[in-house]
């Protein structure tokens, strides 16, 4: 696996490339251009920018997270065929800077949802929370309000020019239902696809989070079926997913360790964290341990392990541990700690592996 760290940027967030650096075995940064609005073209100008920086660190920059879709794609409306060729420049000029994995989502106006991101947590650390009965209750343009004051960094995914529309995306998608958001997604992948191969880029879908429908919006990366689907749209090499062992497995009914057991040829790119799923149908975020929460992670490594797995890996939302003020679920220190048990996990498969055939 090649182990990766998200980072934000210059100025936008907590943790240093420095401070990455001392974390062993970390070979790429995923990273972004955060400034940038959904549906603007990343210019050359902007990508090497960033690139040359990360690559001076000693880190490889092979994978952005994430290029967001434009609402107007996700709708289909008159403007979308302007945002969707305004995509496919960004997949090239990326390509053309070394970029081999582009991470993205196709969920409607709220790219993730949390109702509280400091949750308290039994052993004196704080992790992002997700209260179903609060969502149900909750009217969205409140969470907006909520989340948005949690933190005093830009929150990826709640971008304020698409939340400042609320209302009227909210209208907008009372006309979409999953087969018409699943045929906006076919009609988006059917254009980008041929230009990411061209360019050497394989795209990787992100499941929605959590993975079933809130405030009555569609939701469409769901479980195992969302992916037999994708593949029909296009059996191109450029169609994959980013495995996410969180957000799918917030819903106990995807097995995670079945699911990387069948998918991970299909997945360049995986998120690896942990959630601890209760009766009532909340959850919360955990450290990455195993026994921490409800996803089997010693499993899902070892699935990868298994089939050689060589796509990109990233710890995913840390717990805020020992008083680190960070972007809420993106600090140093647990994120650090994720890394060093997957490495462990994967160390101890190898270890097992030469002994049986020694």
């Amino acid at each position: 696996m090649n182990m990766t760290f998200r980072w934000y940027g210059r100025g936008n967030d907590t943790v240093t490339l420095e401070q990455v650096k001392q974390i062993p075995g970390v070979k790429g940064i995923v990273w972004a251009l955060h400034e940038k609005a959904a549906g603007e073209v990343w210019k050359k100008e902007e990508i090497v920018r960033e690139v040359e920086y990360i690559e001076s660190m000693g880190f490889h920059a092979e994978v952005v997270e994430s290029v967001n879709v434009h609402e107007s794609i996700k709708l289909g409306n008159e403007e979308s065929k302007m945002y969707i060729e305004n995509y496919k420049e960004s997949i090239r000029n990326l390509g053309e800077f070394g970029v081999k994995v582009i991470c993205y989502n196709f969920m409607p106006i709220f790219d993730w949802t949390r109702t509280d991101m400091h949750h308290p947590l039994p052993d004196g650390s704080t992790a992002l929370f997700f209260e179903k009965v609060k969502i149900e209750r909750l009217d969205p343009r409140e969470l907006v309000r909520e989340v948005s004051e949690a933190s005093n960094l830009t929150l990826p995914g709640w971008e304020p020019e698409k939340l400042a529309r609320i209302g009227e995306l909210f209208e907008a998608y009372k006309e979409i239902n999953e087969e018409k958001l699943w045929n906006h997604l076919e009609e988006f992948l059917q254009e980008i696809l041929p230009v990411a191969e061209a360019s050497g880029i394989q795209m990787a879908i992100h499941p929605d989070d959590p993975p079933w429908s809130i405030f009555g919006l569609p939701r469409i990366i769901t479980g195992p079926e969302s992916y037999e689907r994708l593949r029909k749209i296009s059996d191109s090499p450029s169609n994959g997913i980013t495995m996410c062992t969180g957000s799918m497995g917030a819903n106990p009914e995807n097995d995670m360790t079945a699911i990387a057991k069948k998918y991970a040829g299909m997945a360049p790119f995986s998120h690896i964290r942990n959630v601890k799923i209760f009766e009532n149908g909340d959850f919360a975020e955990t450290s990455h341990y195993t026994e921490d929460g409800s996803i089997d992670i010693r499993g899902v490594v070892k699935a990868l392990y298994q089939q050689d797995y060589t796509g990109y890996v990233r710890p995913d939302h840390g717990r805020h541990i020992w008083g680190e003020k960070c972007r809420p679920g993106y600090g140093l220190y647990d994120r650090a700690l994720g890394i060093m048990y997957l490495h462990g996990l994967w160390d101890a498969y190898k270890a097992m592996e030469d002994e049986r055939n020694a």
